[in-house]
């Protein structure tokens, strides 16, 4: 007959297959009956079973930091802003598919508010992707000229949430600028994303070199999008509608 520690090994029981011997002995200490003591036994190896997916999760989102909500300061924001970050950390724009894009000069907070959003999802069991965008410019480069751009396309659509940090602080050339259009353009039809940046769309423009493209791009973003400017002057969608507008 297969031990405990060989069934246990065989369906994946990680919990029961180290702590078997010692749960029994606890069971009789407390004068547990069969029944409590598989209870305890299965809700011990359900709550490991759920701690290792947390953990793996957050190691794969690729994190810099870790940021919590709690630790994210609102007071230097008005009220307006402050009911909006509520409103997101329900995390109802993912299962919608909506995107956020937080503006502000550096300093005011994009990253941390961004990280903080992305390891709550993994804790509610979203795969999370955190990528600043010179770094996945380079991915994509190295993909392409390995033949693998579509593995990688279809990679990034598994994503329930990708954030894309720092849009704007380094500019790149014409095939990052289409590449990364492409990248996004197909996100946004699959999943949510958060994408941070200094820019304001009127200067996006910088980033991608062509205003056609960039027109199109911002057009497709805020069709489904959150849009919070940090730094504190209001900037709603019907400003962003009025800038498209003028592009054509």
């Amino acid at each position: 007959m297969e031990t405990i520690e060989q069934l246990s090994k065989e369906l994946k029981l990680s919990f029961i297959k180290t702590h078997y011997e010692a749960a029994i002995q606890e069971a009789k200490h407390k004068g547990l009956d069969f029944q409590e003591f598989l209870n305890e036994l299965l809700y011990c190896e359900r709550n490991n079973r759920r701690d290792n997916g947390i953990k793996q999760r957050i190691r794969a989102a690729r994190f810099p930091q870790n940021k919590t909500l709690e630790d994210f300061t609102t007071v230097k924001f008005n009220s307006e802003l402050k009911r909006k970050f509520k409103e997101l950390e329900t995390l109802n724009f993912i299962e919608n598919k909506e995107n956020i894009i937080l503006m502000s000069n550096p300093g005011m907070g994009k990253t941390h508010y961004a990280t903080a959003l992305g390891i709550k999802a993994c804790l509610e069991n979203k795969k999370v992707l955190f990528i600043s965008v010179p770094n996945l410019i380079i991915e994509l480069k190295e993909a392409m000229s390995k033949n693998q751009i579509t593995q990688y396309k279809k990679k990034f659509e598994k994503f329930d949430l990708v954030i894309l940090d720092e849009l704007g602080y380094v500019s790149f050339d014409k095939e990052g600028s289409e590449i990364l259009f492409n990248l996004i353009s197909n996100r946004i039809t699959v999943g949510s994303m958060i994408i941070t940046t200094n820019l304001m769309f009127d200067r996006w423009e910088e980033i991608f070199k062509d205003p056609i493209l960039t027109t199109a791009l911002v057009d497709r973003l805020t069709y489904k999008s959150h849009l919070l400017n940090m730094s504190g002057e209001s900037y709603r969608v019907e400003e962003t509608i009025a800038w498209l507008k003028s592009k054509e």
